[in-house]
């Protein structure tokens, strides 16, 4: 067994206790039934059998875990409000992007607005917002007052540009064309801030130096882009049943996913169909191939590599030599070539 798996089995349940303990025995959440069915709905705990295909990787908060071990190893259960609290709001987050794309299902059922109606799902994924912060008031049981400052600071920022990136991919559903330069800044803020703060608040409850903590940082923001140059792959090229989601919802929203606007630079004949309208169901098949031919599909490949191995290059600048480090780097690999 590795050690990202070993790791993976230790730290997964601590996680889920850490989060129930605030979702579900939090005692205001008890005073209202159908927000807690909500909630445990999206979370995954409203099933007792393959729980992981409705929940989720839980990478963030691996992270977190991991990153804290990595750099002191009796330091990753004191990391675990901040866990919890990471996980919490990416799922904020998961529940607006839904009713944002209008996307009906996510690991492969349907998605909260979509089964109980937007006004519900804007309200839960407001309640798990909330709730990411009442996790991060957990570290006072775990750490120095000074420790729990600087991570509600972290937070604090990684909230704006979290929030601040996802402003930018939905501006851009309506811009038929954007350049490389806009993407970029999107995705720092959308996906690679949240993953760089896991990596950076680990290091931070783990009692690494600064230097240290930014290395971390920088490795959290690189795998970040890498994570989300692959998840545009697979919006396109993946299997559905794998993803639980539809290949079609990227090319069909105007989803300026990296291998949209590499092909739009190119100016080809993607771009002249691109630009000519909104994109039909029966043109998603051709238009995949056409990114395809036109280097598209390649050129994401490359840039996912070569963020991976950036991330690689800060943590070998870390230096960190314990089982939690290879566990990190075992990860890095592993997320280039998942498949969902």
């Amino acid at each position: 067994m590795t050690s990202f798996h070993q790791f993976h089995q230790q730290m997964q349940p601590a996680i889920d206790l850490t989060m129930q303990r605030v979702v579900l025995s939090h005692p205001l959440i008890g005073q209202y039934q159908g927000l807690k069915e909500m909630l445990s709905y999206h979370l995954g705990w409203d099933v007792e059998l393959n729980r992981s295909e409705v929940q989720g990787k839980r990478i963030r908060p691996l992270i977190v875990l991991l990153t804290s071990a990595a750099c002191n190893d009796d330091r990753w259960e004191a990391a675990l409000p901040a866990a919890a609290a990471v996980e919490l709001l990416h799922n904020f987050s998961l529940i607006h992007d839904d009713i944002e794309d209008r996307s009906p299902s996510r690991r492969g059922r349907e998605t909260v607005w979509k089964k109980w109606g937007d006004a519900l799902a804007i309200n839960a994924g407001d309640t798990l917002f909330t709730l990411a912060y009442e996790a991060l008031y957990l570290l006072q049981e775990t750490c120095p007052e000074n420790i729990v400052l600087q991570s509600l600071k972290i937070f604090n920022s990684t909230c704006v540009r979290l929030t601040g990136g996802q402003h930018l991919d939905i501006s851009y559903e309506n811009e038929r064309w954007i350049e490389l330069e806009d993407y970029w800044k999107m995705i720092e803020g959308k996906t690679a801030a949240l993953i760089s703060a896991s990596a950076q608040l680990g290091a931070l409850i783990g009692g690494a130096s600064n230097r240290l903590q930014q290395d971390l940082a920088e490795f959290g923001r690189s795998l970040g882009i890498a994570f989300q140059i692959q998840d545009d792959w697979l919006g396109i090229w993946g299997n559905a049943a794998q993803t639980g989601k539809s290949t079609e919802s990227d090319l069909l929203a105007g989803k300026k996913s990296l291998p949209i606007v590499f092909a739009l630079q190119k100016k080809g004949e993607f771009a002249e169909r691109w630009l000519a309208g909104p994109i039909q169901p029966e043109e998603v098949g051709y238009l995949a191939n056409l990114l395809i031919e036109e280097g598209a599909q390649r050129f994401a490949e490359e840039q996912a590599e070569g963020y991976t191995r950036r991330a690689l290059q800060s943590l070998a600048n870390a230096n960190l030599t314990n089982n939690a480090g290879q566990a990190l780097q075992e990860l890095t690999l592993m997320l280039l070539k998942r498949n969902s």
